[in-house]
């Protein structure tokens, strides 16, 4: 309500030929309000209305018991109340029910700092399908950060496979000088196969199993949902760091070009003041006090894989082909990627050995591997030749000798006797 002296001022500026609706925008009033400051010397009385009774009080007391047992739905409570007399409806309910869970819902978030060395979080970035070494492939980018010091790194791949999220893991820890304690996940098939509720209890993937054990770093895993997005919250941050800082409108035309970015990229935020610990993350890192990676045996990463060689003598991994020894054609193979190479065992007997390459739908041959096939091809064509000529030749006496068909020789008299009639 306004005050005398200032409804005199509305009546006064009304007089004075100001609209009702001008007055009413100035004033923050509504227009019904300013019509009847104006219309009258004295100014309006308002009468505060009793609040209603709602058909809901009586079952309110029950229903804030219930809720603090248990987080039932507005649908659950409603079918109880309505057994004890409740006639009202559910909105009124719904309304009521959300209040009390707001009130009761702490809003405040808790940021939580890891000691140095003690956790690091790692995760896959989807960038979908592009266009790369001039194919269209599936885009993924590797992202770690160390707890402490904020240190990022970043390494993008063309598969989401666990021997390539081993590999980002050693060149993470490479970058870092060292690993840490204990490293943050959420569910990745590449790290567990089947969530336990107590983490410890999970059916890890074997392979990163082996990788974890080797170098003796705890695996976390996060709890599922927006609660896990929020545990893991520094490495989800990077994420968008990467995505629209970085790799946004950026010009690349391969994957070895893309990580001598990534790289560039990782170096000059790692030199900068963080927005968080306003410290240079370069300058933390010399608090993190790593786990060395010199006291550990470089992890050993081996991949098994079974081909059938083509008889143009190569076999086919990630859409790339890769040359064997002609001798070989057609048979059955063990392929060994293990440090970026590829090893074709035929018999457990290495026959050929690759460098693994990038891109898609090449074709890596080595001569060596053809050496004397096209001379074998020539003999093994002149023999069938030589073969198909003598199948089809008039058969003769002379062709049964030269075949050595064993022919029985008589005198001439023998056959003087069977062409007069006479007999043997």
């Amino acid at each position: 309500m306004r005050t005398e002296a200032e409804g005199s001022e509305m009546r006064e500026r009304y007089r004075q030929g100001m609209s009702i609706s001008q007055i009413a925008r100035e004033e923050g009033l509504a227009r019904i309000t300013v019509r009847r400051y104006v219309q009258t010397d004295v100014p309006p009385a308002y009468v505060r209305s009793k609040n209603r009774e709602s058909k809901l009080d009586p079952f309110k007391p029950f229903i804030r018991q219930r809720l603090k047992e248990y987080p039932l739905s507005a649908a659950r409570l409603l079918s109880e109340i309505r057994e004890q007399g409740y006639t009202g409806g559910y909105t009124i309910l719904k309304e009521f029910t959300s209040s009390l869970r707001h009130d009761r819902s702490i809003q405040a978030e808790i940021r939580f700092e890891t000691l140095p060395g003690e956790q690091a979080q790692v995760d896959w970035i989807d960038f979908k399908r592009v266009v790369i070494d001039g194919e269209m492939r599936h885009l993924w980018a590797f992202a770690a950060v160390l707890g402490h010091s904020r240190m990022r790194f970043v390494r993008f791949t063309t598969d989401a496979t666990t021997p390539t999220f081993i590999s980002c893991h050693m060149d993470a820890f490479d970058y870092f000088g060292g690993y840490t304690k204990t490293i943050l996940y959420d569910n990745t098939k590449n790290v567990v196969l089947k969530r336990a509720l107590k983490s410890s209890d999970s059916q890890w993937n074997p392979l990163f199993r082996d990788f974890f054990t080797h170098y003796d770093f705890t695996p976390r895993l996060c709890k599922p949902g927006i609660e896990g997005a929020k545990t893991k919250g520094k490495v989800e941050r990077m994420v968008q760091h990467v995505r629209k800082d970085f790799y946004l409108g950026l010009d690349f035309d391969s994957l070895p070009t893309l990580n001598s970015l990534a790289l560039t990229w990782c170096d000059e935020v790692n030199a900068k003041v963080h927005g968080t610990t306003y410290e240079v993350p370069f300058e933390r890192l010399k608090l993190e006090n790593l786990r060395p990676l010199n006291s550990v045996v470089p992890y050993q990463i081996a991949q098994t894989e079974f081909r059938r060689i083509t008889r143009d003598c190569f076999v086919s991994y990630q859409s790339n082909k890769y040359s064997v020894p002609w001798r070989h054609a057609g048979r059955n193979c063990r392929l060994i990627i293990k440090n970026g190479r590829l090893d074709v065992l035929v018999d457990d007997e290495v026959v050929a050995s690759h460098e693994v390459v990038p891109g898609a739908h090449r074709c890596i041959k080595l001569k060596e591997h053809f050496e004397g096939l096209y001379k074998a091809i020539l003999v093994e064509n002149r023999e069938r030749h030589q073969d198909r000529l003598e199948r089809n030749a008039p058969v003769s006496l002379l062709s049964r000798q030269a075949h050595d068909v064993d022919v029985e020789r008589r005198d001439l008299g023998f056959y003087e006797r069977f062409s007069t009639g006479g007999g043997p």
